[in-house]
């Protein structure tokens, strides 16, 4: 007896353990079902690049709100050609341009910048105010494939009017006559933890400028950062102006010089609370008003230079 009892439940229990896997899968099965149907939460990417900036063009990247950046870049003298070389240390004796600035996070999507740049042209001691506003930014799960970020500025010359030449680029005449306007939209995507690429159109209006010279300008830019390491990177951009071809060859004629689409690289590194960059570039100036319609300078004919930029953030953040 006890042994077709045992036997018995020996089926009972097998017919049981059956039961519960068909169960259990059909319930894994169901709750698989309900879970596709909940909708996940978009993750969205951050950190596209580590700097508000590349070498001369912008990133998307907007600072946090109540966080200040405090950012000075530098370009010095052409390292080689005719006004380069040992005698003027490779450029390191000269500097053609330097800017110092305050971008401030007024919320995560608007930050507001004010600087002040010497100049790289007739147009001097600049006075720059701009704005900088998060449109779309990248998800995860390529729902959104990229981030997008508007960026204006209103710069104006504070350099003392020649009243001598009325064909001049400072022949100012009135106040509105100093102001320059620039317009981009920064469209920017984060391929993978060490590879971020930016494509900018932009369009430049200057009130003012030297007879016969545009005063409005389209250009594109393009720029990239590739990661090396933990705490350094290559950057580098690209921008091209799309000029007009009579006012250019007019203007090329006139200054016997041309001009040229710029170029930068350089390395970007990462020390704790600052981003610093070592660049060389063949732009003479560091705003957009100015080495975008106006670079003169090649790379093949030794015209390009050493430049640096260190960014230092503070938050005023409550803890």
């Amino acid at each position: 007896m006890n042994i077709e009892f045992n036997q018995t439940n020996q089926k009972i229990m097998f017919v049981l353990v059956l039961l519960c896997l068909a169960l259990s899968g059909m319930a894994q099965q169901d709750l698989e079902k309900e879970l596709e149907t909940i909708p996940q939460e978009r993750e969205k990417v951050t950190a596209t690049f580590k700097s508000g900036k590349l070498i001369n063009l912008h990133t998307n990247e907007t600072i946090h709100r109540n966080e200040l950046d405090f950012k000075v870049d530098h370009r010095f003298g052409d390292i080689a050609g005719d006004n380069g070389g040992i005698s003027q240390f490779f450029g390191l004796d000269n500097s053609t341009d330097i800017r110092i600035g305050f971008d401030y996070g007024v919320s995560d999507r608007l930050t507001a910048g004010l600087a002040r740049a010497k100049g790289a042209t007739a147009v001097q001691q600049l006075i720059e105010l701009s704005l900088k506003f998060r449109l779309l930014q990248q998800t995860s799960d390529d729902r959104m494939p990229l981030s997008a970020t508007a960026f204006v500025s209103n710069t104006i010359a504070a350099v003392k009017a020649n009243k001598d030449d009325p064909t001049a680029a400072t022949s100012y005449s009135s106040f509105t006559d100093r102001m320059n306007y620039v317009s981009q939209l920064i469209l920017a995507r984060k391929f993978s933890p060490g590879l971020s690429l930016v494509l900018i159109p932009s369009y430049i209006h200057r009130n003012y400028t030297q007879f016969n010279d545009q005063n409005d300008l389209f250009a594109l830019g393009a720029g990239g950062r590739l990661k090396l390491s933990k705490r350094m990177s290559l950057v580098v951009d690209y921008t091209v102006p799309f000029r007009n071809k009579e006012e250019k060859q007019y203007l090329e004629t006139l200054n016997q010089t041309r001009f040229y689409n710029v170029l930068g690289a350089g390395l970007e590194m990462e020390t704790g609370g600052h981003v610093f960059h070592f660049n060389f570039t063949n732009a003479t100036a560091i705003q957009e008003m100015q080495f975008i319609p106006q670079t003169t300078s090649s790379w093949t004919k030794g015209q390009y230079r050493w430049g640096f930029s260190i960014s230092r953030r503070f938050s005023f953040n409550k803890r």
